[in-house]
């Protein structure tokens, strides 16, 4: 699970979800970021009060109040799951050479959570001048170096949680910034992403609407389209093709966002973060003690393991970290410590379970 996540080119379906001002201009793609390795990452004792270059990165106020935004996120919301769990969260910190790095936090085998890990990372790399007029649709036209790169910039916050009891629901979310730089005479790109979304394996309609109707009442309050548009972002990206099925039930998720001025679009991301608990541990609290059988504990096996297929097969953030030399066990906090295939599982006819699955072959309006 890395903080990043590069968008790739639009697909129809996507298309249908995204804002029609602005969604278009920047597609960088995992393959294009992918030829170029980030630097080896080297382990450090404590945090530094900021993964930002001096001067490079520490000049540019959007980058400064980003990383701010992110660091701060991870700390309220590790407390907020701290509070629930009574355990605390394990911190790991690495820089690199010329800047950057990222703080991983994860508690493990705690009292509610199995696994749950909350990701901050700040990085810079370079991408080939061709790669990124293809990407970003820029003329193609020009005698410059095909061996020429582009500097980019890239700083995310992203969590998975998966909780012991199979009545509480898996949350994640993502909040991320992109720029590329000027360079070779081509334009500075820059776009915003991000989104909370909610995994359980049944469907209790008061907590779907909680969940759904807290993000809604943040999108509300800065655009009254985000939330429907975001909604069926979240329901088309979060979909496993070859299941035919989505991973959980849903949220908000959007990409490419630079349609509105970075200060407002970072106003948005920040209001997001600040309601990730109070849309979340409600829900924990309420269930983080019921009564579970063995069929259910088998059954969040089962929804686990198409977790996995997801995030493995389809997740760009997964993609993009594992093939850009990023932190392979912050990449994949992101899974499950257990996890089942059964062959041919299929749920009885109206029971709890087929429930679950029509939801999520059928998306529905929970706010």
């Amino acid at each position: 699970m890395l903080a990043l996540r590069c968008p790739v080119q639009n697909s129809p379906s996507r298309n249908k979800a995204r804002l029609s001002a602005g969604a278009s201009k920047c597609k960088i793609s995992t393959r294009v970021i992918s030829c170029n390795a980030l630097k080896p990452e080297t382990p450090v004792s404590k945090a530094p009060e900021s993964l930002l270059r001096p001067g490079a990165d520490s000049n540019n106020p959007t980058r400064v109040r980003f990383e701010k935004i992110i660091r701060d996120a991870q700390n309220y919301i590790c407390k907020a799951i701290e509070d629930v769990d009574g355990t605390k969260f394990r911190e790991d910190v690495w820089t690199r050479e010329g800047g950057g790095g990222g703080i991983s936090r994860v508690l493990q085998e705690g009292n509610v959570w199995e696994k749950a890990g909350v990701n901050v990372s700040v990085v810079h790399g370079e991408m080939p001048v061709d790669a990124y007029r293809a990407a970003t649709n820029a003329l193609k036209s020009g005698s410059l170096d095909p061996k020429a790169k582009v500097p980019f910039f890239a700083a995310g916050i992203s969590s998975v949680m998966h909780p012991r009891n199979p009545h509480c629901p898996t949350m994640h979310f993502n909040y991320r910034y992109f720029e590329t730089e000027t360079a070779h005479g081509l334009p500075g790109q820059w776009w915003f992403g991000g989104g909370t979304d909610l995994t359980p394996i049944y469907v209790v309609e008061d907590d779907v609407r909680h969940f759904h109707g807290t993000l809604k009442t943040v999108c509300d309050r800065h655009d009254p389209r985000f939330y429907p548009r975001f909604k069926a972002w979240c329901d088309d990206y979060f979909t496993i093709r070859h299941r035919n099925e989505m991973r959980g039930l849903g949220g908000i998720f959007f990409d490419d966002l630079n349609d509105r001025d970075p200060q407002r679009i970072m106003d948005f991301s920040e209001e997001c973060l600040k309601n990730v608990a109070p849309a979340y541990t409600p829900i924990i609290r309420k269930h983080m003690n019921d009564q579970f059988t063995q069929k259910e504990k088998e059954w969040q096996q089962v929804r686990r393991g198409r977790y996995v297929e997801f995030n493995l097969v389809y997740d760009r953030g997964t993609t993009f970290g594992l093939k850009t030399g990023g932190r392979t066990e912050s990449i994949l906090v992101s899974m499950p410590l257990t996890a089942e295939w059964r062959y041919d599982y299929n749920p009885a006819p109206g029971s709890p379970e087929a429930e679950f699955l029509d939801a999520a072959s059928k998306p529905r309006d929970w706010a």
